[in-house]
């Protein structure tokens, strides 16, 4: 049996607004696979804190909420953004729960840590950001969507996150295909490709972080990788 197929979105995503206007879920539901989508803590339909508090361990609580839902078996995963983040995580957790992954939106982000930059999109979501701070401004408009909380949001991004380095890496040995826009700002991804013992790489010609999720290119790399036919 096919594993189930866990979709993580990125930040200020849903999986109304990342994973459904695609049709990739009807998509991976007609080549025989089960999905699980879920909207993160603090995003769309998921319970919302306002202490960053609230969202310790999230990591470790969807590694269990995992196995509440498919007991023993492994999925495979898609992640976006910080989805993608969110899913290696978790494969490093507990990685005899998992098998092929798909991560886009990620590269050289993953090693450097902004904190200043972290504060300045929490402003953002939150409804403060300064008019000039166009990537602030970017996630802001997001943030304003009718099932987004802005407090909520900034709440989640100050939140402690787990360790994602060379150990959790090295607990990676599932093959992963890193999908990357040669005009997203979190590339490039040679780091991540060369962190990960079992990596391929697709690059979206043209294509920059937001609109990864909708790009063919994107859609057409989690069929192949993940064997969906």
């Amino acid at each position: 049996m096919a594993n189930p197929v866990l979709l993580l979105h990125g930040f200020t995503g849903s999986v109304a607004s990342t994973w459904q206007p695609t049709g990739i879920i009807d998509l991976l539901r007609e080549g025989g696979r089960e999905v699980i989508a879920w909207d993160l803590p603090g995003h769309g339909s998921a319970p919302k804190h306002h202490d960053p508090a609230g969202y310790a361990d999230m990591e470790a609580k969807l590694v269990e909420r995992l196995s509440d839902e498919v007991g023993g078996q492994a999925v495979d995963g898609v992640g976006f953004s910080m989805g993608s983040r969110t899913l290696l995580a978790m494969a490093a957790m507990a990685p005899e729960r998992f098998g092929r992954l798909v991560v886009s939106g990620v590269g050289r982000n993953l090693f450097s840590q902004d904190l200043e930059q972290a504060e300045r999109i929490a402003r953002g979501v939150a409804g403060e950001a300064a008019a000039d701070d166009v990537h602030a401004q970017t996630f802001a408009r997001y943030a304003a969507e009718p099932d987004q909380d802005g407090q909520a949001l900034a709440a989640f991004m100050r939140r402690k996150h787990a360790p994602l380095g060379p150990e959790q890496f090295t607990r990676i040995t599932h093959p992963v295909r890193v999908v990357l826009g040669n005009e997203d700002f979190a590339g490039p991804a040679n780091p991540l490709l060369e962190a990960l013992s079992d990596a391929s790489y697709t690059e979206l010609r043209g294509c920059d972080h937001f609109a990864t999720p909708k790009n063919f290119g994107f859609i057409d790399a989690v069929m192949e990788h993940l064997e969906v036919f």
